[in-house]
């Protein structure tokens, strides 16, 4: 195992232990918000996921995102009662699952919707809560078709799970 520090901009530096690939180079098992904008493409008001709290390469990750009252789509989802929209939760536990995607050797464009199954909703979100998203790589065809298991739990209390399909395009 090797020790990597990594930068926390809430709180300055925090230490994760991560094993190292082959020529020892560590494995980065946490990303910032910086680093984020580095892997996706997605920019406020779309950008849905704060910072990934653990990665397996190629495998699975597990992201963040602080609901708060100031998103434009509380505005009117629904006046006097703002929920988070199912869509959006949806495209937060894509946007995870773009952070394993985007690092897969030979996958090359963008990482786009193909397909969402088994999708269900068990309880709303609203804001104050933290969205704990984990999305697991269940297969990938040809570095250009794959499918994941993405999950979203609120105080360990389930919010949604379903199945997303994606496509690579260049």
């Amino acid at each position: 195992m090797t020790t990597v520090v990594s930068t926390n901009s809430n709180s300055g530096t925090s230490t994760a232990t991560s094993p190292a690939t082959a020529d020892n180079t560590p494995i980065q098992t946490t990303y910032n918000i910086e680093e984020i904008q580095q892997l996706l493409p997605h920019r406020y008001p779309f950008a849905l996921v704060d910072r990934i709290i653990d990665y397996v390469p190629g495998e699975q990750a597990t992201g963040i995102k602080n609901v708060t009252f100031n998103e434009p789509h509380f505005q009117g989802h629904f006046p006097g009662r703002p929920i988070m929209p199912g869509v959006l939760i949806v495209e937060a536990m894509a946007q995870v699952g773009g952070i394993v995607l985007t690092q897969i050797p030979g996958v090359d464009g963008l990482c786009m919707f193909a397909g969402i199954d088994k999708v269900r909703f068990r309880r709303p979100v609203v804001p104050g809560d933290q969205l704990v998203m984990t999305v697991t790589l269940l297969a990938i065809k040809r570095q250009r078709f794959g499918k994941m298991q993405a999950r979203a739990e609120v105080d360990g209390q389930l919010v949604c799970e379903g199945e997303l399909m994606f496509s690579v395009v260049d």
